[in-house]
């Protein structure tokens, strides 16, 4: 008799915990839904033409940060939904409720702390400056009063006004390049990352990359939300802790950076 009162009861209190913790997870789940653009989908913002972030090829999305992107979703039970848009339109997208998150090589900076909250960073972006091979700019110190070609409002224009630059406003990288070589720019600061990515599969004849980490720390590179969806943002870092611990953003890295720059 005995022996049945304790195994009804162990029944009961498996029964009990089993039930509990489907409750919480859907209570998780039901908070994440209702902060969500659409519901079972979760909207990433990107540009969609930053290899190798998110670029396309043969007419399809790809990089980086889709590939993140969808594994991060499928960790959260949802599908991943991408919203290619121009850089200028992207965190404004984001405050207005077109996108549940941005994911397009967003550096952590105080003034975005203070509108939006930031992931779990998943890489750190080293920054180069990008000059003529004949070029007498050596360093940072040397773009004072030169033209440097950078996207408004991006980190890389921040680094610019740092070091007292002409800043000339493009956020395409491929044809900021090609204005350095027809002479319409001294440089560029962007990423050392999207400069090898772009060198494997193009010529650079006539540029040099400056690493300038010494002068520049790299920066942190996270996805950004709404203040108002910490849901999300709990649901999101959660999962890109998993992918982080079981190797995946390591060899995401890899595989579109040729090196780990996770650390």
């Amino acid at each position: 008799m005995k022996f049945w009162k304790k195994a009804l009861l162990t029944i009961v209190a498996l029964t009990v915990g089993t039930s509990a913790g489907i409750t919480s997870v859907s209570a998780a789940s039901s908070a994440v839904n209702s902060e969500l653009v659409h519901k079972g989908e979760l909207t990433i913002g990107l540009e969609g033409t930053y290899s190798p972030y998110s670029y396309r090829k043969n007419n399809k999305l790809t990089g980086f940060e889709v590939d993140l992107g969808k594994a991060v979703a499928k960790k959260m039970g949802l599908k991943a939904n991408f919203v290619p848009t121009k850089w200028d339109s992207l965190i404004a997208g984001l405050g207005s409720g077109k996108f549940d998150v941005v994911m397009n090589n967003i550096t952590q900076t105080p003034e975005r702390a203070k509108q939006y909250n930031f992931s779990t960073p998943y890489i750190k972006s080293r920054f180069a400056l990008i000059v003529p091979t004949d070029s007498n700019i050596k360093s940072l110190k040397n773009i004072k009063g030169k033209k440097i070609i950078a996207g408004t409002g991006t980190n890389n224009a921040n680094v610019v006004k740092k070091y007292k630059g002409n800043l000339t406003p493009n956020g395409d990288f491929a044809s900021s390049l090609d204005m350095i070589k027809q002479g319409r720019a001294a440089g560029t600061i962007n990423s050392r990352e999207a400069w090898y990515a772009y060198s494997k599969k193009n010529s650079t004849k006539g540029l040099k990359m400056i690493d300038v980490s010494s002068e520049q720390d790299p920066a942190k590179i996270s996805a950004l939300f709404n203040k108002k969806d910490t849901a999300i943002q709990s649901s999101y870092n959660k999962a890109l802790k998993e992918l982080q611990q079981d190797g995946t953003v390591k060899k995401l890295s890899e595989k579109y950076f040729g090196a780990d720059i996770t650390e």
